[in-house]
C-alpha cells in the first residue's frame, strides 16, 4: 500500500522552519515462482547530511519534494535473483531531527554524513511485494536559542547567512530566532508551540530584551527588561519546566539610546535581587525559579556595539557546557568500572 501525503511548509522570512516530504522505498522485481526466482528488493531512502545545504535548497530544488527508491530488478532465467533497487539519497543539513508526521523521532543528523533510514524498499521473494510507505519532516536543531522580539538584529549583525555563527578556526553553532515567544505562548497564543517546540533541542538560552523595556502592541502593557526576563523565563517553565533549567545568556539590546547605561545598572541590580522586586510582576507570572545568566552583555545591534564580545561569550558558554557533559560521561564510567571490578 502506497500513502500520498500533503507538502505542508512553515516558513518565516526566508528561513524555512519545517519541512515535509514525501518518501517512499522502491517496488519490489517481479518473481519467477516456477523456478523459485526472486525479484530484487526495493530501493530504500536516506536522508543524509551534508554541509552548506539548508532545507530552503531542498525546497528550492526538488518542488514536489518527493522522493522515491528504486525498482528491484525481475527475476529471469539467465538471473533468477532481480538486482536490488537503487537507494535514493536526499541531502539535508547538518544539525536536524528526521520525525514522522506523528512526531516520532526517527534520528538526528548532527555530523556531516549522519544517515537516517526513513523508507525501506520493499522485500521480496518469488510472490508479489509491498511497497512500504513513509512520511517524514525535517526540522532544524539549533544549538543556541534566542528569544525577543528584537533578535533578529542581533542575528543579522553576525552575518552568517543561514543562521549561524562564524568563527575564524571554522567552528559553526547554529541559531534559532524566537520572534512569536509572547506572553501566552505556552498556550499556543501567537506561533506559540511552533516555536516553543525548537527550545528542547537547544543547548543553551539567549534572551534578548530592549534596556528600556518594550511593548508588543498598544493593548498590551509595557514591560521593563526586568520584566521581560522574568515573564519569558515564566512561558519557558510553564511550556515545560526543565526547558527553563538550560544553561541562559542574557543579552541587553538597545543600548544606544539615551539613559541605556542608568537602565542596565538597574537591570543588573533587579537580576541580583529578583525576589525583591517580584511585586513587578502579575502573581500568575512570577517563575518557580529565578535564572541566573552566565552572562549579561550589552549590545546594540544598530551600531554593532557589543556584537563581537557577544559571540565569543557564546563560543565560551557552549565549551565550558561541553567540558561538563564530557566530565560526567568520564565519571559514570570510572563508577561503571569500580562496580564491575567489585
Amino acid at each position: 500500500m502506497v500513502h500520498v501525503s500533503r507538502i505542508c511548509l512553515r516558513k518565516y522570512g526566508n528561513f524555512v522552519d519545517n519541512l515535509r516530504l514525501y518518501v517512499r522505498g522502491g517496488g519490489g522485481g517481479m518473481g519467477l515462482p516456477r523456478l523459485g526466482g526472486q525479484g530484487g528488493n526495493g530501493g530504500d531512502v536516506w536522508v543524509v547530511a551534508a554541509k552548506n545545504m539548508t532545507l530552503k535548497r531542498i525546497k528550492d530544488k526538488y518542488p514536489q519534494k518527493r522522493f522515491v527508491g528504486g525498482s528491484g530488478g525481475n527475476s529471469s532465467v539467465r538471473s533468477l535473483k532481480g538486482e536490488k533497487g537503487t537507494d535514493m539519497e536526499v541531502l539535508a543539513p547538518v544539525g536536524i531531527a528526521v520525525t514522522t508526521d506523528a512526531g516520532r523521532i526517527l534520528g538526528d543528523l548532527n555530523e556531516d554524513g549522519d544517515r537516517v533510514l526513513v523508507a525501506k524498499g520493499a522485500h521480496c521473494r518469488s510472490g508479489a511485494c509491498r511497497v512500504p510507505k513513509c512520511r517524514k519532516i525535517l526540522s532544524p536543531e539549533s544549538s543556541v536559542q534566542c528569544h525577543t522580539s528584537n533578535c533578529e538584529l542581533c542575528i543579522h549583525n553576525f552575518e552568517t547567512g543561514d543562521w549561524k555563527v562564524m568563527y575564524p578556526d571554522y567552528k559553526q553553532i547554529s541559531v534559532a530566532d524566537l520572534p512569536g515567544l509572547i506572553e501566552g505562548a505556552y498556550m499556543n497564543k501567537g506561533m506559540g508551540h511552533k516555536f516553543l517546540k525548537h527550545v528542547e533541542r537547544t543547548k543553551q538560552l539567549l534572551f534578548v530584551v530592549d534596556v528600556c523595556g518594550f511593548q508588543l502592541a498598544s493593548k498590551t502593557p509595557f514591560r521593563s527588561a526586568f520584566e521581560a526576563v522574568q515573564l519569558l523565563t515564566k512561558e519557558l517553565e510553564l511550556y515545560k519546566e526543565e526547558v527553563a533549567s538550560k544553561p541562559a545568556l542574557l543579552v541587553v539590546n538597545k543600548m544606544d539610546l539615551p539613559d541605556a547605561e542608568d537602565k542596565l545598572a538597574e537591570l543588573k541590580e533587579q537580576l541580583k535581587n529578583p525576589e525583591e522586586f517580584s511585586d513587578l510582576l502579575p502573581g500568575d507570572m512570577i517563575p518557580k525559579n529565578y535564572l541566573t545568566f552566565r552572562h549579561v552583555l550589552p549590545v546594540s545591534a544598530m551600531t554593532g556595539l557589543g556584537i563581537d564580545h557577544l559571540k565569543s561569550c557564546i563560543r565560551q558558554s557552549l565549551d565550558e557546557e561541553d567540558t561538563l557533559e564530557s566530565r560526567d560521561v568520564l565519571q559514570e564510567k570510572l563508577q561503571a568500572l569500580r562496580l564491575h571490578s567489585q
